[in-house]
């Protein structure tokens, strides 16, 4: 991947972009834990197609104006950047709150950009029955337990964390809360307007996600005009990391579709 350059969306907002390949544009948005959680996916998307990575505003030290602090400041400010760019036929990949980025994405691209989305144990609808879970209220050991299949193999230990990584994980989880704290993890209003979205739509869902439950990725699937949910095995909220080569295939599958 490049080194990170900025692209200016307006005068007081840059953005933070990572690049690399040629090809089909791939957007690919990172969830809570920063833009080291979608590396293999744009590693492994790179050969092929021109991945555009982004850190959010507010992440990893990435200037926020005090003004954006809504998911949906997020979605036109990376549609103003595909716009900007004379970008056509985009692909988007989100993983978590970037999977609901993509969905916020899709309903505003009136000027049809995007052509493809591949969500990845989003979050950002409401499911009767199945709550997203209150990942604020997780300790280090609930957020491995609730996040993972294999909670005993990605469990961090705080008290290994270098000082200064810990001050930038809790600045992450600060600008995570303003933008999606409430309401919490979900817009209201989104699940309606996703039957709008006609492009092709592949959810994929770890079948051991307690954050996100595979049945609330299924019902988010169905919300979709074009939706299809893949469930992977031994994998939790973040399948990409626990079983890269299973997500990797579909998304490939799907590309290729």
């Amino acid at each position: 991947m490049t080194t990170p350059h900025t692209h200016l969306v307006q005068p007081e907002l840059a953005l933070t972009l990572s690049e690399s390949g040629s090809g089909r544009p791939v957007l690919i948005l990172h969830g809570g834990g920063g833009p080291a959680t979608v590396t293999g996916i744009a590693d492994h998307l790179a050969p092929t197609a021109h991945t555009i990575v982004p850190t959010h505003p507010g992440w990893n030290g990435a200037p926020r104006p005090d003004w954006f602090t809504g998911v949906d400041d997020l979605a036109l400010a990376y549609l103003h950047l595909l716009r900007d760019r004379g970008l056509r036929d985009v692909l988007v990949v989100g993983s978590s709150l970037g999977g609901w980025i993509g969905a916020e994405m899709a309903v505003r691209d009136q000027a049809g950009i995007i052509s493809g989305l591949v969500l990845i144990d989003a979050a950002g609808v409401a499911v009767e029955g199945e709550p997203i879970r209150d990942f604020f209220a997780l300790d280090a050991r609930g957020v491995a337990e609730y996040c993972y299949h294999d909670s005993d193999r990605f469990y961090v230990d705080p008290a290994g964390i270098p000082a200064e990584q810990l001050v930038l994980r809790q600045a992450n989880m600060a600008t995570l809360r303003t933008i999606a704290g409430d309401p919490y993890m979900h817009d209201p209003k989104l699940l309606r307007r996703l039957g709008r979205v006609h492009i092709p739509t592949l959810l994929l869902w770890g079948e051991s996600d307690r954050i996100v439950t595979p049945a609330y990725g299924a019902a988010y699937a169905a919300a979709f005009g074009n939706g299809r949910l893949e469930v992977i095995p031994k994998a939790g909220h973040l399948p990409q990391i626990e079983q890269p080569e299973a997500t990797f295939v579909l998304i490939d599958s799907f590309l290729e579709g």
